[in-house]
């Protein structure tokens, strides 16, 4: 088909909490990898005791944006507009099996198929990457306690720690200052798994994200609906109406 004789119409998908979410998770991922990276890298790098502790206090600051804005996105699959929720989100349902025998019946006979909201195969990429960030989430919360005594659990854990339960206050981070050594090991001990789950989540959401972008870019070259500029203007065009669309 000659594609200057294509008629596109336009169709609305994502709205304004969708792309919010999107927005805001993209740039506090981006502030919690930069950061991260640099903590990874803190002895090679030469930062000073009072440096990581900035650092790791601006990474909770990060981390508090990012979990807020993620359990909004959780809440509004719930009771957000119809593509926003969970029905178009999860890899299941009857719906998801039909799409997805669709999709593969149209890619084995090399026709386009077109999905208003994310194609069957996307969906499992979505459904990944929530999984890790809830992950990252959690255990972000309980390591900002245990590492420099920040909410929701920092001040639970300074109890747990000091020596002397009325001067709680003067427990600070790398400072070994009203701190019983035997409850301290004892916390360190319950941290370790929760830190290398932090860690290596770390990797397997960095690999998802960029296995997430290349998905997009084919998509968008493939299909040229945009879904780029849908996270902007919330709407998508299409040359046929989509399969999912009711």
């Amino acid at each position: 088909m000659d594609a200057e004789n294509v008629s596109l119409k336009e169709y609305p998908v994502w709205d304004a909490g969708v792309r919010i979410f999107h927005w805001v998770n993209l740039l506090s991922v981006l502030g919690l990898v930069a950061i991260g990276v640099v903590i990874l890298n803190a002895k090679a790098l030469g930062v000073s005791t009072e440096g990581k502790i900035l650092l790791k206090t601006w990474h909770v600051y990060f981390g508090y944006i990012f979990v807020i804005n993620l359990a909004w996105r959780l809440v509004w699959a719930f009771i957000g507009s119809q593509y926003a929720r969970w029905k178009y989100i999860v890899p299941f349902g009857a719906d998801y099996k039909a799409h997805m025998c669709q999709m593969l019946a149209a890619r084995k006979q090399k026709k386009n198929i077109y999905f208003l909201a994310h194609n069957p195969l996307a969906r499992l990429m979505v459904l990944l990457l929530f999984v890790l960030l809830t992950i990252q989430g959690v255990t972000g919360l309980v390591l900002a306690g245990t590492d420099v005594y920040m909410p929701p659990f920092g001040q639970a854990i300074a109890e747990w720690v000091s020596e002397d339960k009325a001067k709680v206050d003067d427990v600070k981070p790398y400072s070994k200052e009203n701190i019983n050594e035997a409850s301290y090991k004892e916390m360190r001990a319950l941290r370790k798994p929760i830190v290398e789950t932090h860690e290596i989540v770390f990797y397997l959401l960095v690999l998802a994200i960029v296995l997430h972008i290349a998905g997009v870019v084919v998509s968008e070259i493939r299909e040229r609906n945009g879904i780029v500029s849908a996270m902007v203007t919330g709407k998508k065009v299409f040359p046929e109406k989509p399969v999912d669309c009711d």
